[in-house]
């Protein structure tokens, strides 16, 4: 046994010795070369470090473009036409899109031809409301309780970022100047898109921009678990308007995906607004009927959104 480990180990040890034998070797025969390969692995290292802060710089000053583009304005209004694709369904209905910064976003579905209001989904930093007309039913739940919310660490600030085309990250109500460094980029590579990330936990968030404008054309999020799967949410954004100095995506595609039902779920929602208003003439808060019943998270999705 003694002897099969000596065989083992003397391939290593040869090698061992014979690069340190050549090593001492080059510094006998030729010290002046030896110090010019120094000096110029020494070159070589501070050239990787200058090439590494300046592509930190670079990637900065991009990230610092692309938070530029938020629109600033206090509320975002318009008609839309509204998409859903889901169970082997797909629906189109006329609708409406409310957005107060910091406040609310809600989503109108109405009727076609007749126009009157058949269903509403609302966020706000507290809840997320979901109403039911046609079967006068309606859900008001934290976003704890709302799985595929909760699953993809989506707030109401994070869902707002999304729907405002932004930069977000997740507990945070807004991203600062100053956070601007938890994202990575890669602003410096070939193509006219750059690849934005930032990581927590279980949960990857990404983000496509324009190099030359600094424009988000799309965003993401995935979530893994041993036990619930895979889910991953990907957002789409084309068809940018003026918004004063700044612009808005008037189409805005949205695509949910999970495991967690341990069947895989899929369904997209896409938004085309008609026009991007700032209008701010418009009531907050929704105040449901008494004779509508409250209804559990799951049962209302089952009839309106995700599980079919």
């Amino acid at each position: 046994m003694k002897g099969m480990k000596l065989i083992k180990t003397a391939p290593l040890a040869v090698l061992l010795v014979l690069a340190s034998c050549a090593s001492k070797k080059a510094i006998v025969a030729d010290n002046g070369s030896m110090l010019q390969k120094v000096a110029s692995d020494n070159t070589d290292k501070d050239e990787t470090k200058t090439q590494r802060h300046e592509s930190s710089t670079m990637d900065r000053a991009f990230l610092e473009k692309v938070a530029d583009n938020a629109v600033c304005s206090k509320n975002i209004t318009g008609r839309m036409s509204f998409n859903l694709q889901a169970g082997g369904k797909d629906i189109t209905v006329p609708g409406a899109i409310r957005m107060r910064k910091d406040e609310v976003i809600r989503l109108q579905l109405f009727i076609p031809i007749l126009g009157s209001e058949i269903g509403r989904i609302e966020f706000t930093p507290d809840y997320v409301l979901i109403i039911d007309r046609m079967h006068k039913e309606y859900i008001k739940a934290g976003y704890g309780e709302v799985s595929f919310l909760s699953q993809n660490g989506i707030s109401f600030y994070s869902l707002q970022s999304l729907f405002w085309n932004q930069l977000f990250l997740p507990g945070h109500k807004s991203v600062s100047e100053s956070s601007l460094g938890q994202f990575a980029s890669n602003s410096n590579t070939a193509g006219s898109l750059a690849d934005i990330s930032y990581r927590k936990s279980n949960i990857l968030y990404t983000w496509k921009a324009d190099k030359a404008t600094g424009r988000i054309t799309s965003a993401g999020a995935v979530y893994r678990s041993a036990s619930h799967g895979k889910s991953e949410l990907k957002w789409n954004y084309s068809n940018f308007k003026n918004v004063g100095v700044k612009q808005f995506p008037a189409d805005q595609t949205f695509t949910f995906t999970t495991e967690a039902t341990k069947k895989l779920q899929k369904a997209t929602v896409s938004i085309s607004m008609n026009d991007v208003k700032t209008e701010s003439d418009w009531d907050t808060n929704t105040v449901v009927s008494t004779k509508y019943k409250k209804a559990n998270v799951d049962d209302i999705l089952k009839k309106i959104i995700i599980v079919q």
